[in-house]
């Protein structure tokens, strides 16, 4: 596995000025020799000057710019020499080849995928993976294209959570891709980085922007779903006001106000039940008599 190696570079401002001395000094060996031809001089200023240009237009080719969050990744006839990140004008060896990585932070939407969650029923999802290149070596060179391998992996990451969770879930205790959002999205960038370590990338966040029963079962889910719910909330009901009843009666007898026998207490329950799990208010009965006539 390679890995990212900085590479030092010669400030760009100097090698500019060390250039052009160099072209003055050629000029000034072309008119040094072209003088010294005419009165039967030797050819070694002239020799110098080709000499110097060649040597100057190999250099020219070593100048590199870097935008600031960019890096350049550096060749040498094949092989991986280092990568340089100082922003500005540069200079280097003029025989390296140089590939350009963003290193800004970058984000994309999944499509609208059609999977089946735990329980089997047809969802869509998409998930928005907000990532950056925080290894230029890794990502040149153990993948392909790395941000074609971002996009598939991403996506395969998705589809193996939508699988891992049930859509909905009344039962607090089971985790649902509709109920814990922020688990979910904890789990998905957990995932997604570990199928993206390889290529030099690091994940941000990771959160889904879709989610959705498929259109075929969506009105056949949405009964279940009110139907789901309305169980629940009766369980709820039921709860509490088993709770208020027994209430209820401990304070009528812990306070003496009245004393009641099994089944006045058995009648009592049930009307409490009555009253407090009912749709609608209940209708008082006056009672004239006394409580057991």
């Amino acid at each position: 596995m390679i890995r990212e190696t900085e590479r030092s570079t010669v400030p760009g401002g100097l090698m500019a000025v060390v250039v052009l001395v160099v072209y003055a000094v050629a000029i000034y060996g072309l008119i040094s020799s072209a003088m010294a031809l005419e009165h039967g001089g030797g050819w070694l200023p002239l020799v110098a000057f080709i000499v110097l240009t060649v040597l100057n237009s190999v250099a020219l080719g070593g100048f590199l710019v870097v935008n600031p969050n960019e890096a350049k990744v550096l060749q040498l006839f094949g092989s991986y020499v280092g990568t340089t990140k100082k922003p500005g004008l540069q200079w280097t060896n003029p025989f390296y080849s140089m590939k350009r990585i963003s290193l800004r932070v970058r984000n994309f939407e999944s499509q609208h995928l059609k999977v089946n969650d735990k329980e089997g029923n047809p969802i869509e999802i998409a998930a928005v993976v907000v990532w950056r290149v925080v290894d230029t070596a890794e990502a040149s060179f153990e993948v392909d294209n790395y941000e074609n391998y971002v996009h598939i992996q991403s996506e395969a990451a998705v589809r193996n959570l939508a699988t891992s969770y049930p859509y909905d879930s009344h039962d607090e205790q089971v985790m649902s891709l509709r109920g814990q959002t922020a688990a979910i999205a904890e789990h998905m960038k957990t995932e997604i980085q570990e199928r993206l370590a390889k290529a030099g990338v690091e994940v941000i966040e990771a959160r889904i922007s879709h989610l959705a029963y498929a259109p075929e079962i969506a009105g056949a889910m949405l009964q279940r779903q009110q139907a789901g719910a309305i169980i629940a909330a009766r369980q709820r009901i039921v709860e509490g006001a088993v709770g208020m009843v027994e209430m209820a009666l401990d304070m009528l007898s812990s306070k003496e106000i009245v004393r009641l026998d099994e089944e006045r207490r058995a009648a009592m329950v049930s009307n409490l039940l009555v009253v407090l799990c009912g749709e609608r208010g209940a209708q008082p009965v006056l009672n004239t008599g006394t409580l057991y006539q």
